[in-house]
């Protein structure tokens, strides 16, 4: 019984091992926001969204899956939008102008993009009509909502998380969306 046990918990290892991506570890940092780590590298890399059976993807780790569920949550800062099967807070960055993402490299290791294989769903007060894609310079396509490329926050590892709220990094503030579409600011 225990050698059975034991081989079974070295199988269940081996098996999130294969699943996970791996990050590479940078040092840089952006002028105005938070500097990429390794420790935050690592964070990204194991992050809620960076596994393929969530149905998003960190930039490092390539999975693909089904298409991405935009719905709403409540939590501290209101009825806010979340994403996929964990319901993880999404946000907008205020340096995207127009349906462009301007996040990639070490800025989308620490706000992975929001992605979709298909055509987006939409739940709770989530609007059907605000979602949409774009495609990305690595052909992933983006998650938006009324026009903005959503993000994830790589600290963020639970559905009750939000703690890229306000933050500016990479040059511009992230803020969690309201089901307006608009952005939520409590400043």
């Amino acid at each position: 019984m225990k050698s059975s046990l034991t081989l079974g918990m070295a199988v269940t290892a081996l098996a999130l091992l294969a699943g996970c991506g791996s990050s590479s570890k940078t040092t840089s940092s952006s002028g105005a926001g938070a500097p990429v780590t390794s420790s935050t590298a690592a964070s990204a890399a194991a992050s809620p969204y960076s596994h393929a059976g969530t149905g998003a993807t960190a930039a490092a780790s390539g999975a693909s899956a089904g298409a991405m569920a935009i719905t709403t949550k409540h939590s501290k800062l209101g009825t806010v939008l979340a994403a996929g099967p964990k319901k993880m807070t999404v946000y907008l960055f205020e340096a995207d102008k127009g349906a462009a993402s301007t996040c990639s490299g070490p800025c989308a290791v620490v706000w992975p993009p929001v992605t979709s294989a298909g055509a987006p769903s939409s739940g709770g007060a989530a609007v059907a009509g605000e979602l949409g894609t774009i495609t990305r310079s690595d052909q992933r396509k983006q998650v938006t909502y009324k026009g903005h490329p959503l993000y994830y926050y790589a600290k963020d590892k639970d559905s009750g998380d939000s703690y890229g709220q306000g933050l500016k990094s990479f040059g511009a503030p992230w803020y969690v969306l309201a089901p307006s579409g608009n952005k939520v600011d409590q400043s």
